[in-house]
């Protein structure tokens, strides 16, 4: 474990700090959650992605009930110390609670623009 590895970060006023989760190999982002500075001491000294809920309020390491687990192979902060990249070896299915791989399949731009990519409001 990194000594004083929660010095670096930036917790918010409610003690969490925003973690993206990406897949290490293809760079694809999975997940979106959020760590306290429990989570973050559990990630760093078991390998695996733990968070905190906050509708339920408590811990949870991911793919303790699914199986989906992840390995973290790298755990970064941004330039403000206000947010986390967490890289993992995703096993099983993936990293939804829908059964989807990632969280981010479904699209608001490919969606609002009919497909073309472009931004609302601007012709090809």
């Amino acid at each position: 474990m990194v000594p004083d590895a929660g010095a670096h970060v930036l917790f918010g006023a409610d003690g969490l700090v925003v973690t993206v989760v990406q897949e290490v190999a293809t760079r694809e982002v999975l997940m979106v959650a959020y760590m306290n500075a429990e989570a973050l001491r559990r990630t760093l000294e078991t390998g695996r992605s733990w968070f905190y809920s906050r509708s339920r309020r408590e811990l949870w390491c991911k793919g303790e009930t699914s199986g989906d687990r992840q390995w973290v192979r790298s755990l970064s902060y941004d330039c403000d110390g206000d947010a986390l990249l967490l890289e993992v070896e995703q096993e099983g299915r993936g990293s939804c609670h829908t059964g989807e791989r990632t969280c981010f399949y479904r699209s608001l731009a490919r969606d609002a623009t009919g497909g073309r990519g472009d931004p609302p409001g601007r012709e090809p």
